[in-house]
């Protein structure tokens, strides 16, 4: 699922609790004291029902673990890269965040990133990849194509403008290229 459609859910959710039902806590009006009387030192209990404790209390759990999973345990999209005329070649979709947001290469050889912005958001409107001494704006609803050689196997992150969103280019030697590879074919049967 994406991001934004996650995203939906759970404002939806959070507002069907909070809007759900009539307001327990408000007091009628014979029930509030005159304005000259004297006002009560204490805050005065006001009793939920049990089953909208246990709403909120599960609503709050629930969203909590959705996080967590989200930051901590969601699986990155990893991607190798096609190689056409001696030139490796991905496209990562900008939409929010980065579609897939592992690219995969081999040392050595050209790499050409194709970043497909398709998010109005100010963001994403740039993308930086600092060990490589790249920085580029990326129009919107445009193919930005962004070449650079690397040299030496490792992970070279790439980000927004605004360092929020990440993503990462795994520069591999050519024996655990094959291991990847095969890894990736093998996952997706």
């Amino acid at each position: 699922m994406t991001q934004k459609y996650w995203i939906v859910r759970s404002l939806a959710f959070g507002l069907m609790l909070g809007i759900s039902g009539k307001a327990v806590a408000q007091m009628p009006h014979d029930e509030m004291q005159p304005s000259g009387a004297e006002q009560p030192t204490q805050f005065q209990r006001i009793d939920q029902p049990l089953w909208l404790k246990s709403a909120v209390t599960a609503g709050g759990i629930g969203l909590i673990g959705v996080e967590l999973w989200w930051f901590l345990f969601s699986q990155s999209k990893s991607r190798k890269a096609d190689t056409n005329q001696g030139i490796q070649e991905a496209t990562i979709t900008v939409d929010g965040g980065y579609e897939p947001n592992r690219i995969v290469v081999s040392v050595g050889q050209p790499v050409r990133l194709n970043f497909d912005r398709r998010d109005p958001s100010s963001c994403l409107e740039a993308v930086r990849i600092p060990d490589f001494h790249i920085a580029k704006d990326l129009p919107l609803n445009q193919v930005t194509a962004i070449e650079f050689t690397p040299t030496q196997p490792g992970e070279y992150p790439f980000t927004c403008g605004m360092n929020m969103f990440h993503g990462m280019i795994e520069v591999q030697g050519t024996k655990r290229l094959e291991a990847t590879a095969q890894n990736l074919v093998s996952q997706r049967s």
